[in-house]
């Protein structure tokens, strides 16, 4: 265990020392999971017993032992000297340059395909040869299927399909911990309007409000975690949705957060309970697969202060009247209050076995 809060200090004095980076729209918080799969990783490189996993969708991880433990108890840190596998969904390339910087031997990490540089494709995978691991990255931005349709004219039209898991999920289905999210892509123009977007079957709706939309893909995620998932061996986690703060407009049309440097210190101004995560709740309930909820939405909404603002523009294009990132997270910043959580909960399971 000492071993374990020593790494996670070294980990946490490394994102103090990054400078303000940018995550991709459907990464958000996915370095708070990269510097826990830190923690991990070293953790299970260190010890006796059988491996656990973790998974993050659409920010999807985990941890995956060659030799299958048979039962994990609940947040359990099961440990192994086993290979393991990690498998993650839409990094961002600084996050694997924070994990890779985190490690003694740098020159110890490659691609599988033998390269060392780190690239943003659909799919790629790493390996950390000294604690014989390997970490793939899959894009997973809804939970359910993109897709596409072709009308009696022959043009060819993307739709969603609500009843289908997206097709990546057997790359981690039996992991011993799966961390789930969806929410910011549901804001999408595309898919807000939800005008010939949303598919079940065969059939596209000429009209389906995304908060039903968004439903029934939980619904659909929820049937599969409940008759795939082996709850004895699989904890499930689901992160939830993070707050924006664009003023006078989103961020196509005006929204901006410039000059925001303080967070909320007056919990009147607080953004009203997103519906995303009253859906989700109501979903989650209804499941008979215990889920851990991590509810970040209040604790990201105080800080107004902590996005990129028009600071993600190169420096010619640093002017107010740009568009404005307001929606993702300055690092270090707000993400890394993530990883702390999650890696609490961990570390809290840990004292009670």
């Amino acid at each position: 265990m000492d071993s374990l809060k020593n790494m996670y200090d070294t980990v946490m004095q490394l994102s103090r020392n990054l400078n303000c980076l940018l995550s991709e729209s459907r990464t958000q918080g996915f370095f708070m999971l990269i510097l826990t799969l830190i923690l991990l990783i070293f953790f299970f490189s260190n010890s006796n017993d059988s491996s656990p996993a973790i998974s993050y969708t659409s920010l999807t991880s985990r941890i995956h032992s060659s030799s299958p433990s048979d039962q994990v108890s609940p947040l359990s840190t099961v440990v192994s000297a086993d290979p393991c596998h990690v498998a993650a969904f839409s990094p961002s390339g600084t996050t694997l340059c924070a994990l890779r910087e985190s490690l003694v031997h740098k020159d110890r990490v490659f691609e599988a395909s033998g390269g060392r540089e780190f690239r943003s494709q659909g799919f790629y995978s790493f390996k950390f040869e000294d604690f014989k691991c390997s970490i793939d990255f899959v894009k997973s931005p809804f939970l359910v299927q993109e897709w596409i349709v072709s009308d009696k004219a022959g043009t060819r039209r993307e739709t969603l399909r609500l009843d289908l898991m997206q097709g990546s999920y057997n790359k981690y289905h039996d992991a011993d911990i799966i961390i789930f999210n969806t929410g910011h892509w549901w804001t999408h123009q595309k898919t807000y309007k939800g005008n010939y977007y949303f598919q079940e079957g065969n059939h596209v709706y000429s009209k389906l409000e995304v908060a039903d939309a968004y439903k029934r893909a939980l619904r659909t995620w929820a049937q599969w975690v409940d008759t795939t998932i082996n709850s004895s061996r699989t904890r499930v986690f689901f992160h939830g949705y993070s707050a924006s703060h664009f003023k006078g407009g989103q961020w196509n049309s005006g929204g901006n957060c410039y000059g925001e440097t303080k967070p909320i210190m007056n919990d009147t101004y607080l953004a009203p309970y997103p519906w995303m995560m009253r859906v989700l709740e109501s979903v989650i309930s209804e499941m008979k697969t215990p889920v851990i909820y991590l509810n970040i939405t209040k604790m990201t909404d105080y800080r107004k202060d902590g996005h990129p603002s028009i600071f993600r523009q190169s420096v010619t294009q640093m002017k107010p009247g740009t568009i404005q990132d307001c929606s993702h997270w300055c690092l270090p910043g707000v993400p890394d209050s993530w990883n702390e959580l999650l890696y609490a909960i961990l570390l809290r399971s840990q004292k009670k076995i």
